[in-house]
């Protein structure tokens, strides 16, 4: 048994040797051709990091041949394949500068904004890379108006668009959870105003008429009535838009609870 451990053992590591020496021979080769079809068999067999680095290889020697948009293209499509968004994002962005009219450019620039894409935070976090995201899907949608990737292109725009909204609003919403409900109110309008097609424009209205209310009944006595006449303003805007929301039954009690202040 001790011996066919041993044989298995050596066979493993001959194949191994075996294909590290073929993919070192294609690496060091002066073949230009060879290389070029190595690089390829490696990235048909899923072999994305050596397909990566023979392409990287084959930049200077290919350089100005027929063959340097598919090295290059290809070069970012490893890097991509590979996970690696960040180098494959700088890889294609180099590529449709050099390479304006190559076959692959319209793909090139749908998958450095696939790059752009993945490489965005959840909406808790920095939207920076949402914003250089959305701008370069804007320029895409002008310059291929009938591009096979618009459903893609619209799709990436749907939900980064729904991340910033959400993190308007939430920030927006952490002083109405402190209970800082004046500051609540002005920055809940300040979103809309910013964009007044906000996903979440129900649920802000609904926490502006919240916070309006909770302001004017913490407010002192003298306070109250001119403070839930700004609460009324706000309630009528929401049902008017609103009238079936889920949060009609509360903020019509908050409504009702009102009248008592401001008929006095």
């Amino acid at each position: 048994m001790r011996y066919i451990k041993t044989a298995i053992a050596l066979a493993i590591i001959a194949f191994t040797t075996s294909c590290k020496s073929e993919f070192e021979a294609i690496r060091n080769s002066k073949d230009v051709n060879e290389q070029y079809r190595g690089a390829f068999r490696y990235y048909e067999a899923g072999k994305y990091l050596k397909a990566a680095d023979l392409f990287d290889q084959l930049l200077v020697a290919t350089n100005g041949t027929l063959q340097d948009d598919t090295v290059q293209f290809y070069l970012g499509m490893s890097n991509f394949k590979l996970g690696d968004y960040v180098i494959a994002e700088a890889n294609f962005d180099r590529f449709v500068s050099v390479f304006p009219r190559s076959p692959f450019t319209e793909e090139a620039k749908y998958l450095r904004i696939e790059c752009l894409y993945r490489s965005t935070y959840r909406y808790e976090l920095d939207q920076l890379p949402s914003y250089k995201a959305m701008a370069a899907i804007d320029v895409f949608l002008y310059e291929y108006p009938n591009s096979k990737y618009l459903k893609q292109m619209r799709d990436m725009l749907v939900d980064l668009q729904e991340r910033l909204d959400k993190k308007s609003f939430e920030s927006a919403k952490i002083y109405y959870t402190i209970e800082d409900y004046k500051a609540a109110a002005f920055a809940l309008k300040n979103v809309l105003k910013d964009n007044s097609e906000n996903q979440y424009r129900e649920d802000i209205m609904y926490y502006i008429v919240a916070a309006n209310y909770h302001y004017a009944n913490n407010s002192i006595p003298e306070k109250q009535k001119e403070r839930f006449l700004l609460f009324v303003d706000e309630y009528y805007n929401f049902i008017s838009e609103f009238p079936d929301s889920k949060m009609r039954k509360e903020v019509d009690g908050m409504f009702e609870k009102a009248q008592t202040y401001i008929k006095n």
